[in-house]
């Protein structure tokens, strides 16, 4: 390992870390993970492919790692898609079923899957100094890769083009291949197209718009109905960004619009700023500003979220690294580094208006929580009042997450909350509504080992005005991290924890008055 690596690794960290391993979130065995990529059902299975290094647990020598699930909580780890070599690194990219064969890889009634990621050349290349898209292929399901002999097929002759995400697109001039990929120090979406996945041709280019402080990485677009409405399409664009998320450090932001086979065109309504906030400076105007981007997390650790091609039924899944540039290298844990966030289903819903994605934790597979020897309800209960009053619910459990699911009438109380990975009474992690404020926070501040780097420590929020219905929470909580979906997907939450040992007590309390429990189930999947 080069020094730098050896210099990343954390000072100190607690004796025994296989604790923190989680029981329903991907990592790899004993390596270092970032980036999904090549998501893919194909044959009854999802692939994630991921950013890799073989041989540590800090990034480096990028690969494609990979691996497999029927359900999407439960994965096997493959041996490495494709390797880094002495010419290049594997960076980010999409993977297709090439149904048509356009690509001649396979064949019709066989197709290949094809692979096109961005090469990160290095020194002893011709292309040194260069990022450029470049093709490999499976003719086995997607255990076994060649990559192309006439790789590079797009290049800009540019040091930071990169992360192709590709999709088919059926037009009124027939089907093509479409990509979106990044300018990223530009902050720009550029977007080509091809009828064979080999030789592309430019169409457009989109951005810098919202966001846009940091580099965009890993883009994604893809169409959605509206409230499920086919006669109201709207296109999703992710563009992730690193620095200058909402939460600090690296996030992921989107765009509701439309694409008409060549351009992109965001709706008024998702523009914050359309020349990018960074044009405002550091000002309050320009805190302001991102906090009206559209997020696809208002925590800390989502980011490079990408979809699944190829999914059954239409159904659009994504899946997000769950963790932070800002302090990635150094996580407590040892010998793996880094793992994913739960697989989220996204939809579009209409909000004032406007189109708005929605997200829910995929828990519902076979094999999941219809599964009754992987789930098991802990407590039922509701139809209760607190004021200024705790309720205790069940511990957290060695090998199982928990799901605990509460509808909250908050009345007259200035605060309702969840207390999490607690040790009698004190520390923890806190998930809070603020009546006053209308803010969701995810505070991780007292939540256990956060020692690790400087800006571990934080407490996140978002905006969340209640309705009539009132507070509706489901938060996933593993060895590690806390997934929070509010207002049934409306807004999300996900931060990383480290809890102290011994740290399994969880409890809900109410605070400056009375508020209503209707509902509240905990369940432990495994």
């Amino acid at each position: 390992m080069s020094s730098w690596l050896d210099a990343a690794r954390p000072e100190t960290a607690p004796a025994e870390t296989s604790r923190f391993r989680p029981a329903i979130h991907f990592t790899a065995k004993d390596t270092w993970l970032n980036d999904p990529n090549g998501l893919v059902f194909h044959d009854g299975l999802y692939h994630l492919f991921f950013q890799n290094n073989p041989y540590g647990n800090v990034w480096g020598n990028m690969s494609w790692g990979h691996a497999t699930s029927h359900d999407l909580l439960h994965w096997t780890e493959q041996p490495v898609a494709i390797a880094c070599d002495e010419t290049e690194d594997i960076f980010s990219g999409s993977v297709v079923v090439d149904h048509g064969n356009t690509s001649g890889f396979g064949t019709p009634d066989s197709p290949a899957l094809v692979a096109i990621y961005t090469s990160a050349y290095k020194a002893a290349s011709e292309h040194s100094g260069t990022q450029a898209q470049s093709l490999a292929y499976s003719t086995d399901a997607g255990m076994t890769w060649w990559k192309y002999d006439g790789n590079p097929v797009l290049t800009r002759n540019s040091a930071h083009f990169r992360d192709p995400k590709v999709f088919r697109y059926e037009g009124e001039q027939g089907a093509c291949w479409v990509m979106v990929a990044v300018e990223a120090q530009h902050q720009k979406v550029v977007l080509y197209r091809s009828d064979d996945l080999k030789s592309w041709d430019s169409l457009s280019e989109f951005g810098p718009a919202n966001a846009d402080s940091g580099e965009w990485e890993c883009p994604d677009l893809f169409p959605l109905p509206v409230d499920g409405d086919p006669e109201n399409i709207k296109w999703v664009l992710i563009v992730n960004v690193n620095p200058g998320a909402v939460a600090g450090g690296s996030g992921g932001q989107y765009f509701i619009g439309q694409f008409d086979g060549e351009h992109f065109v965001p709706d008024a309504g998702s523009l914050a700023v359309p020349g990018g906030v960074s044009a405002l400076g550091d000002s309050a105007e320009a805190a302001t500003a991102l906090q009206q981007c559209l997020w696809l997390d208002w925590g800390r650790d989502c980011y490079a979220s990408v979809s699944f091609s190829n999914v059954p039924d239409g159904r659009r899944i994504i899946i997000g690294w769950m963790n932070n540039w800002d302090y990635a290298n150094h996580l407590p844990t040892t010998p793996w580094r880094s793992s994913m966030t739960l697989a989220r289903e996204v939809r579009l819903t209409a909000i004032n208006g406007s189109a708005r994605l929605i997200q829910q934790p995929v828990l519902d597979t076979p094999g999941a929580m219809g599964d009754r020897a992987a789930a098991h309800e802990q407590m039922r209960s509701g139809n209760f009042e607190l004021e200024d009053a705790a309720f205790q619910l069940p511990d957290a459990e060695t090998g199982s997450a928990q799901v605990i699911e509460a509808e909250i009438q908050p009345g007259d109380a200035a605060r309702v909350a969840f207390h999490l990975f607690e040790n009698g009474g004190s520390a923890g992690t806190v998930l809070s509504y603020n009546t006053d404020t209308a803010e969701l926070i995810l505070d991780r501040r007292r939540s256990g080992y956060t020692g690790f780097h400087e800006k571990f420590a934080s407490a996140d929020s978002a905006p969340l005005v209640l309705e009539e219905d009132g507070l509706k929470l489901r938060i996933v909580v593993d060895h590690c991290s806390v997934e929070v979906f509010a207002q049934d997907g409306k807004v999300v939450l996900t931060d990383l924890v480290f809890p102290d040992q011994g740290n399994v007590a969880n409890r809900l309390t109410v605070e400056g008055g009375r508020a209503t429990i209707r509902t509240l189930t905990v369940t432990t999947l495994r």
